[in-house]
């Protein structure tokens, strides 16, 4: 059966989308090569954690939602939008091959006058120079004259309750002013503001601004977090005083690191021509490097706080609360979580973990023990450590319990426990 739109990749952008859509009314068939997340989808489950729950998935299905790996799906429908992901490579570069899988997997069914989106992160001018051929030497097809094509990067918060599909502001960026114009008919449906974008590379660009800015911004409290340590003042009744200035400011908090699927983008990373040289964000590159390096310094505090109390690492028992990157999430994309089990573990301390949203962790492939009793559990534990806050924990009567809490959150009640 024939559908209006073709969401390409069912993971944390093509989901929520196809979620949206259905929501609104329109056809939606979702096309995804891996079969587990079809045979997911089909038996009503999310196939990718944090991104939609099962009841969820149930109505997508009830309103007409249908997941498929046929390809052929994508030559019937009159909107496809690549939702791939684009993972961080080992040289920082965005991964583009499942972005141009979904392209040549289109090009070889597309038909004219389709409208073609690019929601998925990428570095500026991926649509046009890498996005666009695919599809026109798969297609035979010219972009702008036969099909339209635009970027509309994903603007997402998983977990927000405020801010959701509809009410969120989509950045459109078309390759012509008729394709800007489509997309920005098809996205009309669906979210109650369109904002347009002179070109598809400023809206490429608007994801990156908008990622940089909040890695910059963490970065700036993750080192404020470490000079009042040394200084002796509570960065979170800081934090607290400051954000009542009505201009120029708005509140970030530090943490244990940084997690998430927006990964900051430094253009002297990023592969241009000839014509156009990158040019290294100094400020992003340092950002960077000191969320980097907020596992570490977790680490660090760990063994200060265990050696002042006549305690070694070696041999410690070790207790991590919240192994998500996002609060009342299963999400564990990018969690510092791992990281610091991990020096822990090197060290010679024995990690034991609880978080009600993952029942089974591992890490190296080696399951972490689970705590089944969590006040028990940080009873017995020489250092429990919050790493993530979710909603379900008594903090208050936690820190009762612990014999020793490092809160890296600063979600405990002031003098509580020993904060980052």
């Amino acid at each position: 059966m024939p559908a209006d739109l073709a969401v390409i990749g069912l993971g944390h952008l093509g989901l929520p989308l196809a979620q949206a859509a259905t929501a609104a009314g329109v056809q939606t068939v979702g096309y995804d090569t891996d079969p587990r997340a079809y045979a997911e989808l089909a038996a009503g489950h999310p196939p990718v954690e944090g991104s939609l729950t099962a009841s969820d998935v149930r109505r997508m299905l009830s309103g007409g939602f249908r997941p498929t790996t046929d390809p052929a799906e994508l030559g019937r429908v009159r909107t496809a939008v690549i939702c791939a992901p684009t993972p961080l490579g080992a040289d920082r570069t965005l991964d583009l091959t499942a972005v141009g899988d979904a392209a040549r997997a289109l090009a070889a069914r597309l038909r004219p006058h389709t409208t073609v989106l690019l929601e998925s992160a990428v570095q500026p001018g991926t649509t046009e120079s890498y996005v666009l051929p695919l599809l026109e030497e798969g297609s035979g097809l010219r972009a702008g004259r036969d099909f339209h094509l635009a970027c509309s990067p994903s603007r997402l918060d998983p977990g927000n309750r405020t801010h959701v599909y509809a009410n969120t502001p989509k950045v459109i960026g078309g390759l012509t002013p008729a394709c800007t114009e489509s997309a920005a008919a098809f996205y009309g449906r669906l979210t109650d503001k369109v904002v347009r974008a002179r070109g598809p590379r400023e809206a490429e660009m608007t994801k990156v601004l908008e990622t940089n800015f909040r890695h910059v911004n963490i970065a700036l409290v993750n080192e404020m977090a470490v000079l009042c340590h040394d200084l002796g003042v509570d960065l979170w009744d800081v934090i607290r005083c400051a954000e009542t200035k009505p201009f120029g400011f708005q509140p970030f908090r530090p943490g244990p690191g940084v997690g998430g699927h927006g990964a900051p983008v430094d253009p002297g990373y990023l592969p241009y021509n000839s014509r156009t040289p990158g040019h290294p964000l100094r400020m992003v590159s340092l950002a960077q490097e000191i969320n980097d390096r907020m596992p570490q310094y977790v680490i660090q505090r760990c063994a200060t706080l265990l050696n002042e109390h006549g305690k070694s690492v070696r041999g410690a028992r070790v207790l991590l609360l919240g192994v998500t990157y996002k609060p009342d999430l299963a999400d564990q994309e990018a969690s510092p979580a791992q990281e610091i089990a991990t020096r822990l573990m090197d060290m010679g301390a024995q990690i034991g973990y609880h978080d009600p949203h993952v029942l089974d962790w591992r890490v190296r492939e080696l399951p972490v023990p689970r705590a089944d009793s969590l006040h028990e559990a940080a009873s017995s534990a020489d250092l429990t450590v919050l790493l993530q806050h979710h909603r379900t924990y008594d903090l208050q009567g936690l820190a009762v319990k612990a014999q020793l809490l490092l809160d890296t959150r600063g979600a405990t009640p002031a003098g509580a426990a020993h904060r980052l």
